[in-house]
């Protein structure tokens, strides 16, 4: 028999755990996140359970981005005053994904603050990149009959 854990974000949507909303719709749910790397850092979450991007509908997927735009302009003109925001989806345990209920963040970023995504990224370089786009190419022909952008 397999045991099913409960998801967290699940219980929030519905109303059963708490959380500090800022923002819900029909589709999506918003709130803080309760270890922040950064001041007002945001979840979004649909309101469906979907594990992760390959379990999303893109209507869905596309339904919490434009949340996730909506709330990073949101903590450009807040008392927060954020200079721009990082909007990251982390899909599967291999992207760092630790609640497997899809959720786009939404981290308020300020100019010299120390935080860091992109260490090396002035020094980085492609390696192969028509092998790399053929592969991506495939991968896309391989979803014909799903929905997608």
């Amino acid at each position: 028999m397999t045991t099913v854990e409960p998801c967290i974000f699940c219980a929030i949507v519905a109303g059963d755990a708490p959380a500090h909303r800022v923002f819900e719709n029909d589709h999506a749910v918003a709130f803080l996140d309760i270890r922040p790397v950064t001041r007002g850092h945001l979840l979004v979450v649909p309101r469906q359970h979907a594990t992760d991007l390959n379990a999303t509908h893109p209507d869905a997927a596309a339904d919490v981005f434009r949340v996730g735009h909506t709330l990073a302009r949101a903590v450009r003109h807040s008392d927060l005053r954020a200079d721009g925001a990082n909007l990251v989806i982390n899909d599967g345990k291999a992207a760092f994904q630790t609640v497997f209920h899809l959720h786009l963040h939404v981290v308020p970023r300020w100019h010299r603050d120390r935080f860091r995504f992109a260490a090396g990224f002035v020094t980085r370089r492609l390696s192969e990149p028509e092998r790399v786009a053929d592969a991506v190419r495939v991968g896309l022909a391989r979803l014909d009959g799903e929905p997608t952008a």
